[in-house]
């Protein structure tokens, strides 16, 4: 396993594939069968050149066919004379990397990326096919792309935890890590399930939650078995809401089944909204202090210093904080000690704002700006996750007014009892259903734009390596059609991306 649990995306390696030009197609093919190389194209802006392959593939009209290579050269007027429009997809690719080659002599060469702990292995790969994997300095303003452990890789170098493979998509969906930043995939999974159960807090329907996942690991239902990876989140979820449903006494609904350990949320509703704040305030810090690692790891101390995202960010947010403590004990110190840090703050990220604007009284406005935005926008963000409170006291209600429609009904005779059923039933369906999708969405909205907004300020590019299953044909005629005892080797084809 390649550091699935690291916090930083996946080391990456400039490489160089050098082969006579002899072996340089089987070479490609061994790299493309690997899966672990991201190889550079040429893009000159010229006129697009179209290969044999290409050609014939294009007459075809099937240039959306799942490409898979062949082993040994091929003839492409039987392949297209075939219909294979799968192996002159596969050969169309290898031409245009033939074709992005850089030559001297009889060898040829083409530059790529590849995981550290991956290039020894592909060197030994395509050293069977007269080929060498060259390891290069990196470029220069140029940043490698990024590989999450965990991520949807070709390779199976690149697996990680069940866990952390299922937490990955909430940091892909919102974009791609730079490369320099930390990898935020294993906290933001735990914060998410932690801010959905605050606000999914039964634990009837967190238990429904965890039997949904543990459906989902055994493969059922069949045509939801794409969702698979991602069991142990939602079982994370669920969890979470029947630890916040047992802190509640929340049982589908207040039915009294479990005593209430903690608070209940209808009946003190101040505390519970205390409690998200303070959870906010917390996480925001958090993501100060990431946001500080990230800035200095992308442009050394005086991004981090001065970067709104950075320290002089983090300074504003800890003064007010400190001055927010005034207006809560009263005590002067905090206010003053709040006010000098939020001072200091201002003027690092004022200095920082400033130089990237075209100067003079223009400039000193824009700053100006930017400095108030900076401030109202850190206040509406530890307001904002009073949502936490909100949306829990809203599933609590609905599970109160279900359980109230309940018991109003069962003391009416038989046809009550039958009535109070499909009340409990639908309400709790219902209740689950709307919570469930609306709890998700608020704890993924406080991530991306209160959490994520501190840890990024620019997108890195993923990384794509070349992979294509590859088949070998046994029997007379390796360059013709595909024989009946074909094999294909590797896993699914990736598809390439324009």
């Amino acid at each position: 396993m390649l550091r699935a649990e690291a916090a930083v995306p996946v080391r990456m390696r400039r490489v160089a594939i050098v082969a006579p030009e002899q072996a340089l197609r089987e070479s490609l093919v061994r790299i493309a069968e690997s899966g672990c190389v991201e190889v550079d194209l040429a893009g000159d802006g010229g006129p697009e050149v179209r290969g044999p392959a290409a050609t014939r593939l294009q007459r075809l009209r099937a240039e959306s066919a799942q490409p898979v290579l062949c082993g040994a050269p091929p003839d492409l007027d039987v392949l297209e004379r075939e219909g294979r429009a799968d192996l002159l997809a596969g050969e169309a690719q290898l031409e245009e990397r033939v074709g992005s080659a850089v030559r001297h002599g009889e060898v040829a060469a083409l530059a790529g990326w590849c995981p550290e702990t991956e290039v020894g292995a592909t060197a030994a790969r395509i050293a069977g096919a007269g080929g060498a994997l060259v390891p290069l300095r990196a470029p220069r303003g140029v940043d490698p792309p990024t590989l999450l452990a965990g991520a949807d890789t070709a390779s199976p170098a690149y697996t990680a935890t069940p866990v952390r493979r299922s937490f990955t998509p909430l940091v892909t969906t919102y974009g791609t890590v730079p490369y320099a930043d930390l990898d935020p995939t294993m906290a933001a999974g735990i914060i998410y399930v932690v801010m959905f159960g605050l606000m999914f807090g039964d634990a009837g329907h967190g238990l429904l939650l965890v039997a949904l996942a543990l459906l989902l690991r055994a493969g059922r239902p069949r045509r939801l078995t794409a969702l698979r990876p991602l069991w142990p989140f939602v079982a994370g979820a669920g969890l979470a809401a029947t630890v916040a449903g047992v802190a509640y006494g929340e049982f589908f609904g207040p039915t009294g089944v479990l005593p209430v350990l903690w608070l209940e949320p209808l009946e003190e509703p101040m505390l519970l909204l205390a409690v998200a704040v303070g959870l906010g305030a917390v996480l925001l810090g958090g993501a100060y202090a990431a946001g500080i690692v990230n800035r200095w790891r992308e442009g050394g101390p005086a991004s981090a210093l001065y970067a709104t995202t950075g320290i002089a960010g983090a300074a504003l947010y800890l003064g007010l904080a400190v001055g927010a403590g005034y207006v809560w004990l009263g005590q002067v110190a905090y206010g003053v000690l709040g006010a000098v840090i939020a001072v200091v703050g201002l003027a690092l990220a004022g200095t920082g704002l400033y130089a990237r604007t075209a100067g003079g009284p223009g400039g000193a406005v824009q700053t100006g700006i930017q400095l108030f935005d900076a401030v109202v926008r850190i206040g509406s963000n530890v307001v904002s996750f009073a949502r936490l409170a909100a949306f829990g006291l809203t599933h609590a209600a609905l599970g109160a007014i279900v359980w109230d429609g309940t018991t109003a009904l069962a003391g009416r005779g038989p046809v009550g009892v039958v009535a109070a059923l499909l009340v409990f039933l639908i309400g709790n369906a219902v209740a689950f259903s709307l919570e469930a999708l609306v709890a998700g969405v608020q704890a993924l909205r406080l991530e991306f734009y209160e959490l994520f907004s501190r840890l990024f300020e620019g997108e890195g590019r993923p990384f794509r390596p070349w992979h294509l299953p590859v088949q070998y044909v046994s029997g007379p005629d390796a360059a013709g059609p595909p024989a009946p005892e074909e094999t294909v080797r590797s896993g699914p084809a990736r598809k390439e991306s324009s």
